[in-house]
């Protein structure tokens, strides 16, 4: 049967932080389970990690009297490329014969317990212990997430683009490359992105900051220099749905300090539920609902355990850019959760690719597939479509989350005031902006940047100094 990707008139992509497929999904079907579902490669419970004696530490189901339900795990686990080698390795530096067995996960907590406690300031909650990187979520504590994996389809072999970091997952999703970079620290990517190419298009596009102006922003040439008319916060989101006005693609940030909702952990997951719900309800309530298809989805696991090992044939982008520490960029990263949501798929699918892999640039596929744009890099060219998830020729009417209530977590981050990683980026990449002084000459901020609220204040500023430099120069080229 043909797919109805050509009734599809507006991509929506939230895309959230750091968590694996396992820990938020991989109980979905345990109990309950249709008999529609042929295939779900979720967990058991007998999937096992060993700790430092050697003891074999198995999964467990989180429980809602746990303490701190939603923070868990209780502490950042280890993150980057060579935290995720270890987790999938037990090595560092694995030879390219090398088969991860995905066994370091509970050996790799403990050492990132141990490196935050001997920080001056801790994320590590009391009574966290490495065995809890081994907590999964059930849908009975992520009922939003759970229930829309359900009502619609959740795909259980999409894989981060790369096997390390926030940002070089986010680039990929966004631009099919990371240009080499295989952590969070590069200033900005010098490359085009799916933004550009919809414009040369002219076809019209939307990023969406939570409650401030997004950093995705300035990622990208052809997002800094674009109208700013393309960027807002999550209420223009909510207008420009309800109003019918949503463009052909928008994408979505969540907020990413300590009391946000980006999920990161060890922040309040119930409060990424709660943003979960409002976008789909933005979405389900807005004129063009039965035109819209929402891709709910996680740019890199984070530590977080999985089962299933990465594939080892992506194909690399081959944009003439060399990888950090050797890497050639083809291992995907670890599986991390993704929902698709449209009134045009089955309730209770699992979706998976006919051909090749799902991972972040699959988003720029079924782009590229809708709307005619060009390819990126040899990533997208090469990655599985998310088309033919889209079956159905008449738009549904019922509402799987009818009824369902919004989990309220009852405890926050007693870390909170500090700034988060991805709240310092945002600072340095403003920073970085050409804003011209009084005196006539272009400077760089300098800023002291001591608690969350020092970030906000400074990103606020800055950025608002940035526009109104863009307007003088915009002003000053008319005349």
């Amino acid at each position: 049967m043909t797919n109805q990707l050509n009734k599809i008139d507006h991509i929506v992509v939230l895309m959230l932080e750091n968590r694996s497929f396992d820990q938020m999904l991989g109980f979905l079907y345990s109990t309950d389970r249709p008999a529609s579902v042929e295939q779900f490669d979720g967990l058991t419970g007998e999937e096992s990690n060993p700790d430092d004696h050697g003891r074999e530490i198995a999964v467990y189901k989180i429980r809602k009297d746990d303490p701190h339900t939603y923070l868990m795990p209780g502490a950042d686990p280890g993150e980057g490329f060579l935290n995720t080698n270890y987790q999938l390795y037990n090595n560092d530096s694995p030879a390219a014969t090398d088969v991860p067995t995905n066994k370091g996960f509970v050996l790799n907590f403990k050492s990132a317990i141990a490196s935050d406690l001997a920080k001056h300031y801790k994320d590590t909650l009391p009574g966290t212990v490495a065995s809890q990187i081994m907590g999964m979520y059930t849908p009975e504590l992520l009922p939003i997430l759970s229930g829309l994996a359900r009502g619609y389809a959740v795909c259980d072999a999409w894989f981060a683009s790369v096997p390390t970091m926030t940002m070089p997952n986010r680039a990929f999703a966004l631009a099919a490359t990371s240009q080499g970079h295989l952590d969070d620290h590069v200033k900005i990517f010098t490359c085009p992105s799916i933004f550009g190419r919809l414009s040369a298009k002219n076809l019209d596009w939307a990023i969406y900051g939570y409650n401030r102006d997004p950093l995705t922003r300035h990622d990208f040439p052809d997002t800094q220099t674009a109208d700013e008319s393309h960027f807002g916060h999550f209420r223009d989101f909510q207008e420009r749905a309800a109003t019918g006005e949503l463009p052909p693609f928008t994408f979505l940030e969540p907020s990413w300090d300590a009391t946000g909702n980006s999920q990161h952990p060890n922040y309040d997951l119930a409060a990424g539920e709660q943003l979960i719900h409002d976008v789909y309800y933005t979405v389900r309530n807005g004129k063009n609902w039965a035109a819209t298809l929402l891709i709910i989805t996680y740019d890199e696991h984070g530590g977080n355990y999985d089962h299933v090992a990465p594939p080892a044939d992506a194909t690399p982008p081959n944009d003439g850019s060399v990888g950090e520490m050797g890497f050639d960029f083809r291992r995907f990263g670890v599986r991390v959760p993704a929902v698709l949501v449209s009134p045009l798929i089955k309730a209770n699918t699992v979706f998976r690719a006919k051909a090749g892999h799902i991972d972040h640039t699959s988003i720029l596929k079924t782009v590229h597939e809708r709307w005619g744009t060009d390819f990126l890099t040899e990533r997208d060219k090469a990655a599985a479509s998310l088309a033919d998830v889209l079956t159905l020729a008449k738009a549904r009417t019922d509402d799987p989350l009818s009824g369902v209530q919004v989990p309220v977590s009852s405890i926050h981050h007693p870390n909170s005031s500090t700034p988060s990683r991805i709240d310092k980026i945002h600072a340095a990449r403003v920073a970085a902006l050409p804003i011209r002084s009084e005196k006539g000459h272009y400077e760089q901020a300098d800023p002291t940047l001591n608690s969350a609220a020092d970030v906000s204040n400074f990103i606020r500023d800055r950025t608002a100094a940035w526009k109104e430099h863009l307007r003088r120069q915009r002003a000053r080229s008319r005349n």
